[in-house]
């Protein structure tokens, strides 16, 4: 079936990860541990977070997990219940530190208007929070091409489970098969082909071809590449 929609992930594809997050999460760790040394020490620990580069590490679990998962070992850490309205703080210290650093990768502006003249359905589809990725949005100037934002607490699960893709295929009336999903991430691509669609795994994240390649439909160097395939795809000269 053809591409009618495309669900973008985030951070890594249309968002620099390192220089929008090593910041950010640096920040948010001294805020949530209040000066106390040894609770900065833990969580720089179990994020995996090189304090020499001030740079999160490829394998840490801020890369692809949203705050629902790690944010249960932050609680623990820092002596705090594990629930919704911790989480809840922790996402709004996340959206304040990643608003003052957050670095587009390419175009975003022009890449979203270029596909929507094209006809093209557009969403985001993240772990972060949904108010995180609006606010990245309004940031970019993104969200008047962007027809959803979805993230891990919008109502749908989040990735890699299918749930997000096929919200987003119910509320607009279009068949899963129809939809694509362009990610950084194996999670990206194993939300979307669990739901029936199309994997574009881009190569600006931490992940590496020989990791992607085997689960994607296809993969680009960069987002901006993305008008480029779809033409191809659709078979326009």
């Amino acid at each position: 079936m053809p591409i009618r929609a495309i669900l973008f992930d985030k951070d890594g594809t249309l968002v620099d990860f390192h220089l929008t997050w090593s910041a950010a999460a640096y920040a948010a760790m001294q805020r949530l541990s209040g000066g106390d040394p040894e609770k900065m020490a833990r969580l720089v620990e179990i994020n995996d977070y090189d304090l020499t580069s001030h740079r999160i590490l490829p394998h840490s679990v801020l890369v692809a997990e949203s705050s629902a998962d790690y944010g249960v070992a932050w609680a623990e850490v820092l002596g705090e219940v594990a629930d919704t309205a911790f989480f809840e703080q922790m996402d709004r210290i996340f959206i304040e530190e990643g608003l003052k650093h957050v670095t587009p990768i390419g175009d975003p502006p022009w890449l979203l208007s270029t596909l929507k003249s094209r006809g093209y359905l557009l969403g985001i589809c993240t772990n972060d929070s949904e108010a995180g990725a609006r606010a990245h949005c309004e940031k970019l100037g993104l969200m008047p091409w962007l027809d959803a934002v979805l993230g891990y607490d919008s109502g749908h699960g989040r990735k890699p489970e299918p749930g997000p893709v096929l919200g987003f295929a119910q509320a607009f009336g279009v068949a899963p098969q129809e939809i694509a999903l362009v990610g950084d991430s194996t999670h990206d691509l194993h939300a979307v082909k669990a739901a029936g669609g199309t994997a574009i795994a881009v190569l600006s994240g931490f992940a590496k071809r020989e990791e992607l390649a085997p689960h994607a439909d296809h993969v680009i160097d960069s987002v901006m590449d993305l008008p480029d395939l779809l033409q191809s795809l659709a078979g326009a000269p």
